[in-house]
This record gives C-alpha cells, structure tokens and sequence, in this order.
C-alpha cells in the first residue's frame, strides 16, 4: 500500500515506523507547510498543504494518514483536505493486541504494545499511543489522543478531541466530555465536563475553554 504522509514532525517519525513495520507499507509523499514548493527527492515527493491534490494525483494508488498530534490540527487538516473514510488508512502496529470483536475506525494509528479488548469501539482519527490500554466495551470518539501508557478502564467512554495525558487513567463507567485536557498521571475517577482542564490524583477541574476554540470552521 503506498502511504501519503501528512505531517513531518516528531509525530510522523512514529507514524513511519509503524509503515515500515507493516510488510507491503510504503510512504511516496509527506505533505506539509513547512515545505515551500512541490519537490521529488530519492523518489519521495514533498510539499505543502496547498500542493496536496496535485502530490495525491501524482501517487495514485495512495492512501493517507495525518500525522499530527494535536487533536485540533489534525481534525482542520482532515476538513481542509476534505478526506472521506475511503482516502484515509488505519494503521495498526504489528505489535499491538487489538481484540477481534474492537472496532477500529478510518485514519485512525495504533501504536506499538497497545492493548485494545474485547467490544471497544475507536473513532476516526484517533492516536492510541505507545504502551496505552483501553479495556472492554469503552466508547473513544474522533479525534482523541490516548498518551503513552494511558488507561481507559472498562465501559469508558472518552469523547470528541480528548487529550488523555501519559500515564493517565480513567476507572471504569466514567465519561470524558468532548475537548478535555487530563493531565499526565491524572487518574479520573468522576465523570468530567467538557471544554475543561483536569490534573491530579483525583482528577480534578482547574480551567475551563471556551467551546468556540474547538469548533473547526472549514
């Protein structure tokens, strides 16, 4: 399968591993601003944003993976570009233990030694980082990040957009609303309001955001 690289910074670079993991991966293009022009170097092309139809014409048959870390971004980037399902790849880690009865969706990027269990549902472009776990029946929507060596406890369900911070938790049956911020090492165990900032051992809310900074106007 021949890959389309969106993104080239410190987050593509795990991004790519996982390609070069998977027997029949190949990258053909990265794509993003910080190169000015169209270019072809060492039969990659590269480019900015704007050069995006033209680089995905040039590589077809290709599919697409956004490689961004931030959850805002990489969701503007999916609008920009107007990606549907069947442009985007998921991409899972050969190392990863992803239940059979887990649902995984479009774009989204598993990383190495994930555990995801039996009857999890993982939205659109979501990041499930390194080490993290997400047990049974748990809800994760589009656009999350789960951080390295996270947990989503059982019957979890985490949002639009969340940002679950490193080794952060979550307990079982507790809800995470849409564009929250738990911070590394957190360990969530009520349920949190969205557009919120919350740290600690027990969690707790010390900002809110306003919602309009996370409406995405395409």
């Amino acid at each position: 399968m021949r890959i389309i690289v969106i993104g080239h910074g410190g987050h593509s670079k795990v991004i790519r591993d996982i390609i070069e993991a998977n027997k029949g991966y190949e990258i053909v293009a990265y794509v993003d601003d910080k190169f000015p022009d169209m270019d072809k170097q060492d039969s990659l092309y590269y480019g900015p944003l704007a050069a995006f139809k033209d680089i995905h014409h040039l590589c077809s048959p290709a599919k697409v993976v956004v490689a961004i870390g931030n959850n805002k971004t990489r969701k503007k980037i999916v609008q920009q570009l107007q990606l549907t399902d069947a442009q985007v790849v998921t991409l899972v880690h050969p190392s990863a233990v992803v239940s059979p009865s887990a649902a995984i969706g479009s774009g989204t990027v598993v990383m190495a030694n994930v555990t995801i269990n039996a009857s999890v549902k993982v939205g659109s472009h979501v990041i499930v980082n390194t080490n993290s776990v997400i047990e049974h029946d748990s809800i994760i929507e589009d656009y999350v990040h789960i951080s390295p060596n996270a947990t989503a406890a059982g019957t979890v369900e985490i949002k639009e957009g969340v940002q679950l911070g490193v080794g952060a938790s979550v307990i079982p049956n507790v809800t995470v609303g849409e564009w929250t911020i738990v911070g590394a090492g957190a360990a969530v165990v009520t349920n949190l309001p969205s557009y919120t900032t919350a740290v600690g051992v027990p969690a707790k809310i010390i900002g809110t955001q306003k919602w309009e900074v996370f409406k995405v106007v395409e």
